[in-house]
């Protein structure tokens, strides 16, 4: 039978369990102090993990208003973004001969009365769309100039289509809460 005797030092066991404390804690504290550094630095590449990215976005008439406030209120965070959408040709006098109003006409107040709203939009050709010819077209989302910098539509491509049955769209919703990208 074999015995084996120990026998503890209660000041050396205090200065072991004192010291791999304190180690530990360090530990911690170093770990946290990394994760919010690198926060702070904005190294959030788990966002692209997290949420999907369209290719293209197709707005509905149902969020059209809701969206296009949200681009003028956040342009930065939608550069780049590309949108698919239908409305119609609207020119006025200020602009471009590149450029044309993607317009929609908004209810307001649940009335009759309508305003024209829409994407300021950058095309080459649409001098050969008159006004109110209704397009489907697909753009990027970019950052441009009217009056104050503007999102405008960079327009890759568009057609030309048959007016729908409900050309109004409503007002934006001040409930409606959108992310970083169009869905």
């Amino acid at each position: 039978m074999f015995v084996f005797n120990l026998k503890l030092k209660s000041k050396q066991l205090f200065k072991t369990i004192l010291i791999v404390s304190f180690i530990i804690a360090i530990s911690l504290f170093l770990l946290a102090g990394f994760k919010i550094i690198t926060e702070l630095l904005g190294d959030k590449t788990f966002v692209d993990d997290d949420i999907p990215s369209p290719e293209v976005a197709e707005i509905s008439p149902e969020n059209y208003t809701n969206i296009l406030k949200e681009v003028h209120e956040n342009m930065d965070t939608y550069i780049g973004q590309k949108i698919t959408f239908t409305g119609y040709v609207y020119r006025v006098a200020d602009i471009k001969k590149d450029e044309f109003i993607l317009a929609r006409d908004m209810q307001i107040d649940n009335s009759n009365q309508t305003v024209v709203v829409g994407f300021l939009s950058k095309y080459k050709d649409i001098k050969n769309f008159s006004d109110n010819t209704w397009v489907k077209v697909t753009g990027e989302i970019k950052k441009g100039y009217y009056y104050g910098d503007i999102p405008y539509l960079d327009i890759i491509e568009i057609e030309k289509v048959k007016a729908p049955k409900n050309p109004i769209v409503g007002e934006p919703s001040e409930t409606y809460v959108q992310t970083s990208i169009i869905y």
